[in-house]
């Protein structure tokens, strides 16, 4: 019997490092034969050239997909989408998988599921029905989601909303997020590995801080990001602070060029392209807390029992634990929000997005359909209100 080829693309280090598991488990299932599609910022020298870590955890990349731009205002990214739509259906034309795996909500993986939907390639999608309201990145993920045939969504919360587009109940299971799976799985870094590996010392307390881009909000993304790095001044030289990069997104690059520019003059700071799975995870189990906009402060950081200060509206919405501080992009409010979470005692923290088995949820999942092309065909399911 002919193996199931169940391809996966990836375009960001931060999808990968929650894909990796579930890669991990197709490869090594005799039933499956695993397809990699990298694009978007793994193919940039900009953003560390990262398919190399790919293939350096062992993967085969079957396809790499040129499409980032050297731009990332509005009409740079709109025209990214197009390029990583054309590039994906002749990717996809050659490797005629069974099955599309895809997750979240970023632009690139919007380029795959419109070169699929065309194509008749059924997608299963990893994340969806979550809420964000501060960026686009919500629209991104619910059309996905109607592109979608097999829906493996974190929470309950997320699968209701999914009932709400209109899928199909039976499609719909709630997994967790992989990305717990790993926290299991890995054998993080010592301190003193990790601080040799960075180049960085460790101080009485350290924040782990990530910022990303905000796309819906009237105030610009570099004028919040000042206001944080105005309330990490107030601190002072004795809290260090890993600083890791934003995405390719919109605006990205100027949040870039202002973190450059400011731990040059502050040697209790240090900030990274990319710093891996391995390194990020081992990173956020040493600091004392995250700092930023980033879903991993919700997604992974409650499993370290570790607090984090939510900034502004980018996750506005979604599932949080109690270890989660919220604030607006206010440097005051960003000071007093750090002071709370250094207090906070979250070592009973429970993490709701799951429990750390989501890869094998996932697996199985994909190994009991009957056949993937059946679910083709969608029919709307009306919600009784």
């Amino acid at each position: 019997m002919a193996k199931r080829s169940v391809c996966v693309v990836t375009g960001s280090r931060a999808e990968y490092g929650l894909l990796s598991g579930v890669m991990r488990a197709i490869q090594q299932d005799p039933d499956f034969q695993l397809q990699v599609v990298a694009t978007g910022m793994h193919l940039s020298p900009e953003f560390g050239l990262t398919w190399r870590a790919i293939e350096g955890d062992g993967f085969a990349i079957d396809a790499k997909v040129e499409m980032l731009l050297s731009s990332d205002s509005p009409v740079g990214i709109a025209k990214s989408i197009g390029l990583g739509t054309m590039g994906c259906a002749d990717a996809f034309d050659r490797l005629k998988p069974d099955i599309l795996l895809l997750l979240g909500d970023r632009f690139e993986i919007l380029a795959a599921a419109q070169a699929a939907l065309v194509a008749r390639i059924p997608i299963a999608h990893i994340a969806g029905g979550d809420t964000t309201e501060g960026a686009f990145d919500e629209a991104i993920r619910h059309s996905i989601t109607k592109m979608a045939h097999l829906h493996l969504v974190t929470n309950e919360g997320a699968a209701k909303r999914v009932r709400q587009l209109g899928e199909n109940p039976d499609h719909i299971h709630v997994v967790g997020s992989p990305g717990i799976d790993q926290i299991r799985s890995l054998k993080l870094l010592s301190r003193q590995e990790l601080a040799q590996d960075l180049g960085f010392d460790f101080m009485a307390k350290n924040l782990l801080v990530t910022f990303h881009p905000v796309t819906l909000e009237h105030i610009p993304a570099q004028q919040q990001f000042q206001e944080l790095l105005n309330a990490l001044d107030q601190l002072g030289s004795g809290t260090g602070i890993i600083f890791t990069k934003p995405n390719a997104d919109t605006d990205g690059r100027g949040i870039i060029a202002m973190i450059d520019a400011y731990v040059a003059t502050r040697p209790h700071t240090r900030a990274y392209t990319s710093l891996g799975q391995l390194r990020y995870l081992s990173t956020m189990a040493q600091v004392d807390a995250l700092v930023g906009n980033s879903s991993s402060g919700l997604y992974e950081a409650p499993s370290f029992g570790k607090p984090t200060v939510n900034i502004g509206d980018r996750q506005k919405g979604r599932l949080q634990a109690s270890s989660v501080v919220n604030c607006e992009a206010v440097a005051g409010e960003i000071r007093d929000a750090i002071g709370q979470a250094l207090q906070r005692d979250c070592s009973g923290t429970v993490n709701p997005y799951g429990d750390g088995h989501s890869v094998e949820r996932i697996v199985s999942l994909l190994k009991q359909l009957p056949d993937p092309k059946a679910l083709l065909k969608k029919h709307f399911h009306e919600v009784a209100l």
